[in-house]
């Protein structure tokens, strides 16, 4: 009797291991991602570098030129106007003690400045108290727009220094004078974005609303004001750029302490090395500023804002 014997299958017979082509494939493969993946860090870097350099090289040309023509005009004018490096040595002298006081016209940098951030932010309080309402409402009425704008026409070309006259008349003192004139300047802006993003909304949004028989109230907190941010932020910038502008001319005709009468008073000292250090502390604020107001209106939009 012949018994017979089971052999088993052998095991694996299907895998790559017992077939050269499939063993082949597969090692191509894994050379294949082995070298990828070697490649993208590699590709990465390099583009991550490569938008670093845009970043840096032509913000430094920039000033790089703005250097050249500096130290130039500083030789042509044989040393009346300060050197590039003259002047970053009085600065570092103004900046070792920014908040000195030596008397109430003979104070630091630091105190300076301050003082017209002050007056520039109750200034542009005040603007903003009364010209965003305002430009609502002149928005959403078509009588108050019509009554409005030719008054809004007429004003808004007036130049922002024509007005202390009238503040110094009115408050008798240079400090609310001051104050006033910011606010003259800063309401405008105000008030012509924030109509115009409110004349602006969907004709369907306001049908909704109407449909629903939503108050007043509910539709200018829920509808009209998501929609109005972005011009008002708008607007806003708008209104603190000029503000710190118009600050630095009033302060030079009204006096007192702040960086405007500080540049004046280093004229009439003929310290020209601290003027053009104000100029640079000037422009240094305003960047700041107009940096967190785009930081704000990116924060409170979905569209990228630019400057």
């Amino acid at each position: 009797m012949v018994s017979a014997v089971f052999h088993p299958p052998f095991e694996g017979s299907t895998s790559a291991s017992a077939n050269p082509a499939n063993k082949s494939v597969a090692g191509t493969a894994d050379s294949a991602r082995q070298t990828a993946a070697a490649i993208l860090p590699a590709r990465r870097l390099a583009r991550d570098w490569s938008d670093l350099m845009l970043k840096v090289i032509p913000p430094a040309a920039g000033l790089g030129l703005l250097l050249g023509i500096w130290a130039l005009v500083s030789i042509t004018t044989k040393g009346n106007i300060p050197s590039p490096w003259d002047t970053l040595q009085q600065a570092v002298a103004v900046f070792s003690d920014p908040f000195y006081q030596k008397g109430p016209n003979d104070q630091g940098v630091g105190w300076n400045v301050l003082s017209s951030l002050k007056r520039v932010a109750l200034g542009f309080g005040l603007a903003a108290l009364i010209g965003i309402p305002l430009g609502f409402m002149i928005g959403r009425f078509t009588f108050l727009s019509r009554m409005f704008n030719p008054l809004i026409s007429l004003l808004r070309p007036v130049s922002p220094l024509a007005w202390l006259p009238i503040g110094l008349l009115v408050f008798k003192g240079a400090n609310p004078a001051a104050i006033w004139t910011i606010f003259i300047c800063s309401i405008w802006p105000m008030i012509i974005n924030t109509a115009v993003g409110v004349q602006r909304v969907p004709t369907d949004y306001m049908n909704v609303a109407r449909v629903l028989n939503l108050s007043e109230w509910k539709i200018i907190s829920k509808i009209l004001f998501p929609a109005v941010l972005p011009y008002m932020l708008t607007g806003v910038r708008l209104a603190v750029g000029t503000a710190w502008l118009v600050i630095v001319a009033a302060e030079m005709l009204t006096g007192g302490v702040g960086i405007g009468f500080w540049i004046w008073d280093e004229w009439n000292n003929l310290n020209v090395k601290n003027i053009i250090v104000a100029i640079f502390v000037i422009g240094g604020v305003g960047l700041v500023l107009e940096f967190a107001l785009i930081k704000l209106a990116t924060a409170f939009t979905f569209e990228e804002v630019k400057s």
